[in-house]
């Protein structure tokens, strides 16, 4: 999320508005965005439809439909451009995704 507060700027430039969305409630949202000083919105999957939507759901610790760490870029009309899947250590890389948002402007 952090990664995301910090290159927001980045995001703008493309005209790529970032989410982020967890399976956390949305009272859990409030406090990380105050904790972490986030200035991109959080959306709550308490319910898990987008989880088993964008099928990224797995069991995780004996937990069933946990969200895989993923990012997408949707377009305006809601079609989905590009995904990235990532492993719980790995960090994502946020310059492709600017990359990805560059070329979508342009296509746009």
């Amino acid at each position: 999320m952090e990664l995301l507060r910090d290159r927001r700027a980045a995001f703008d430039e493309t005209g790529v508005q970032p989410v982020g969305i967890s399976r956390d409630s949305p009272w859990c949202h409030i406090a990380w965005t105050q904790a972490l000083d986030l200035n991109f919105g959080l959306l709550s999957d308490f319910n898990g439809e987008a989880v088993r939507g964008f099928g990224i759901g797995h069991e995780f610790r004996g937990f069933r439909d946990v969200a895989q760490r993923s990012a997408f870029l949707i377009d305006e009309s809601g079609i989905v451009r590009n995904a990235w899947y990532y492993d719980t250590g790995d960090v994502p890389d946020v310059d492709e995704w600017i990359v990805a948002c560059t070329a979508l402007k342009s296509v746009t």
